[in-house]
């Protein structure tokens, strides 16, 4: 039997091993369940061109991905490769197999090497990352600490998810400052377009701009880095806070660069790492002016609390230790992977996605073409169909082709690294069939 959804091109076949999916390469076949799947995936990618449409099959032999099925939900949960998810049941087997304190001591090494190479993926100090549970907990962690009082003002995106816009709106009723929302055009056509609403929001009284890299509801990529530095030219004290539930994992991330002072994600997005885990980078200069939304154990007091930097935000209480180690795992496989090749492939396979679908009929795309100006999130709506009909359709494309969308509002699509050419070309034959 053969799996041609994981078929390596190139002299490589898929083949089911023993019940198991395996690959075959020069001959020798290798399981593509439990460990030695990773273990062998180095050698194996040194044996294709990096990029290549045999590159990415391997890559995608690496999820445990049903046979005929499609995953393009990226915006709300990614599969994780296998080497992430067997260590965290290795760990949490490990940790349940004797919970004294001197056999989980190993876990404050392992989440400190988390944090290391986290920090290395996106070019900050590792004292600036806090590992939290998920981006909601890194933005309310944000919206709880930056001091503010009546007179105050914050500008929002208005395409924010609710964690980073109607948690504003609760704070805003308990301490009386203002919130201002920017929209930008449907269907912008330069940075510019995206830039100066945001701009000609920005006051004197103006404390915090609080925006999404890109939104989960259009597919719309904010220029971050510009909407802050003109946010700082007309104020510059002003607090630039980014949600990146949409970018980490999928863009080679340089903060430093953006300049934002602090960024939140999650893990179980394009991270595709273990769930409930997640991100939140402060600048340095602004860990100790941030007040902590939550307090525990391991706090501290004084100057031992200063000394903790970021991680001051993760007195979180008991956390799950086999997750968070599991986050270095996760960084370990992008890094293999290669952070430009998984910008690139996402970026090549939304792009065929957002072509193929503007050629169907009574498909109107939401999110922009240009790839600068959107990201791997793609949205379009159905001419002629409300929200309740969006809904039947995004359900029939699971049930009757296998492929894993999100209805919001319109129809959203969502390719990463697990995804191949191959799935593009079904998932758009799915789409004229269905419109048919």
């Amino acid at each position: 039997m053969i799996d041609t959804r994981r078929s390596f091109l190139g002299g490589m076949t898929g083949v089911v091993v023993g019940g198991m999916t395996g690959v075959v390469v020069g001959g020798l076949t290798y399981p593509a369940s439990a460990a030695a799947s990773t273990r062998k995936l180095r050698p194996l990618m040194a044996t294709v061109m990096s990029g290549s449409d045999a590159y990415w099959q391997l890559v995608a032999g690496q999820f445990p991905v049903r046979q005929g099925k499609i995953m393009l939900n990226a915006a709300n949960l990614c599969p994780s490769p296998r080497t992430v998810s067997e260590q965290v049941a290795q760990l949490t087997r490990d940790e349940d197999s004797d919970v004294s304190f001197p056999n989980r001591a190993k876990f404050n090494d392992l989440l400190q090497q988390s944090r290391e190479k986290i920090a290395a993926l996106i070019n900050v100090s590792q004292d600036e990352v806090a590992l939290v549970r998920n981006t909601s907990e890194a933005n309310n962690t944000i919206n709880n600490g930056v001091p503010l009082q009546a007179g105050d003002e914050v500008v929002l995106w208005e395409q924010n998810h609710p964690c980073n816009n109607v948690a504003w709106d609760v704070r805003a009723a308990r301490f009386g400052f203002t919130i201002k929302r920017v929209s930008v055009p449907a269907a912008p056509k330069s940075a510019d377009e995206l830039i100066k609403p945001f701009e000609a929001a920005v006051s004197p009284r103006t404390k915090v701009i609080s925006i999404t890299h890109v939104s989960n509801t259009s597919g719309i990529r904010l220029p971050a880095g510009e909407i802050f530095a003109a946010a700082r030219q007309r104020n510059a004290d002003i607090y630039c806070h980014l949600d990146g539930a949409q970018t980490w994992g999928y863009l080679k991330l340089d903060l430093k660069r953006i300049g934002c002072d602090s960024y939140a994600a999650s893990a179980h997005k394009w991270f595709m790492g273990p769930k409930q885990a997640g991100l939140l980078y402060v600048r340095q200069e602004r860990i100790a002016w941030l007040w902590p939304n939550i307090v525990s154990v391991g706090y501290g007091r004084g100057a031992e609390t200063t000394a903790k930097g970021a991680r001051k935000f993760e007195a979180l209480g008991q956390r799950d230790d086999a997750g968070l180690a599991a986050m270095g795992t996760a960084a370990d496989f992008h890094n293999l992977i290669g952070l430009e090749n998984v910008e690139a492939h996402t970026t090549e396979l939304a792009t065929a996605l957002k072509q193929g679908l503007s050629k169907v009929n009574r498909v109107n795309l939401v999110t922009p073409m240009d790839h600068t100006l959107s990201g791997g999130v793609t949205v379009f709506s159905i001419a002629g169909m409300d929200r309740k009909q969006t809904a039947a359709f995004v359900d029939d494309l699971y049930t009757k082709y296998g492929i894993a969308g999100a209805p919001t509002g319109g129809v959203r699509l969502c390719p990463h690294t697990y995804n191949t050419r191959g799935d593009i070309e079904q998932t758009l034959r799915a789409v004229r069939q269905l419109l048919a």
